[in-house]
């Protein structure tokens, strides 16, 4: 079954370490599934505001490119979630994103939660240290993040680099990044 998979770069600059290695694993997707590309810098989305436990806590639903990307969040099987390690967590675009799920969680039109379960959340990052174990606050924000939305979780594909162009003498990585898309996803529950 052919799958569409959304990536959203979540880098301030383009063309990056992290953004590298994504497109390493992109390209051996299978035939048949598709790649939309993202980039979460790039998209002006509204301030978030914590609305849940006041009389405003519905709100309406988004526009411009709010829209757009929970139109593209929704329309996708497989989220990858392309975020450099920035203080050992998801970076501010990646963030800012994920705190836009509560708002459209709370929107009751949208059945947001229902829709995305079942659906597969991957994660790819570029680190500076080769101390993977770095990155585990990140990858804890996705696979709890998955977890609570009900969706399987994929894991995270890590690689090493710090100025750009790095990602490029990680052998490891690159050899990770064959295979990554094709590893079978888990509940992230159990993850």
């Amino acid at each position: 079954m052919a799958r569409d998979f959304l990536f959203l770069l979540g880098s301030t600059r383009g063309g990056g370490n992290t953004e590298t290695l994504a497109r390493q694993a992109a390209e051996q997707l299978p035939a048949g599934d598709t790649a939309r590309w993202l980039s979460l810098a790039e998209l002006e989305l509204p301030g978030f505001r914590d609305l849940r436990h006041t009389e405003d806590r519905v709100q309406s639903a988004p526009t411009g490119d709010a829209a757009t990307l929970l139109e593209a969040t929704l329309a996708a099987t497989d989220l990858v979630i392309a975020s450099p390690l920035y203080w050992y967590s998801v970076s501010t675009p990646v963030k800012h994103y994920l705190d836009h799920w509560v708002t459209w969680l709370y929107n009751p039109q949208l059945d947001f939660k229902q829709r995305m379960a079942g659906r597969t959340l991957w994660g790819v990052t570029a680190l500076s240290s080769e101390d993977h174990s770095k990155a585990d606050p990140l990858v804890g924000t996705l696979r709890n993040s998955a977890a609570y939305m009900k969706m399987n979780w994929g894991g995270v594909l890590l690689g090493s680099g710090t100025r750009p162009g790095d990602i490029k003498g990680d052998a490891d990585a690159a050899a990770r990044a064959k295979t990554f898309f094709s590893s079978t996803p888990e509940s992230a529950a159990r993850a």
